[in-house]
């Protein structure tokens, strides 16, 4: 069984990912290897665990690390949010997990973040 990591520089193989993209949480396939375009785009994602206190408040993080994929028939198990302003939140398609990244209505991309996931 591959060993998964944590260290994105050795991900990443002319550009692409070098290996199968997971969920964290199940292990479900996310993206097969050489599948998606890495990119650094600053972008804040809702956290994937909220604080259930503040239920008003939506705590969010900005993340700059990405794999970039244009056609959202590349992923193997990913699910879409409903429509928040002209943004889908992807999420993993078997335990619901996320929002593992976004897709953008205007450019019509999708962007899965790395630290999100696992890489095997």
């Amino acid at each position: 069984m591959p060993v998964c990591t944590d260290n994105y520089e050795h991900e990443i193989n002319n550009g692409k990912n070098l290996r199968t993209i997971k969920c964290t949480y199940c292990d479900s396939v996310i993206l097969a290897p050489d599948s998606a375009c890495f990119v650094k785009i600053e972008s804040e994602l809702p956290l994937m665990q909220q604080n259930k206190t503040n239920a008003i408040i939506l705590e969010k993080e900005l993340i700059s690390s990405y794999w970039s994929v244009p056609d959202m028939y590349t992923f193997q198990n990913v699910g879409f949010s409903n429509t928040v302003g002209s943004t889908k939140y992807l999420t993993c398609a078997d335990c619901e997990a996320g929002p593992i990244g976004y897709h953008d209505l205007g450019n019509g991309r999708s962007y899965v973040a790395l630290a999100r996931v696992r890489h095997c």
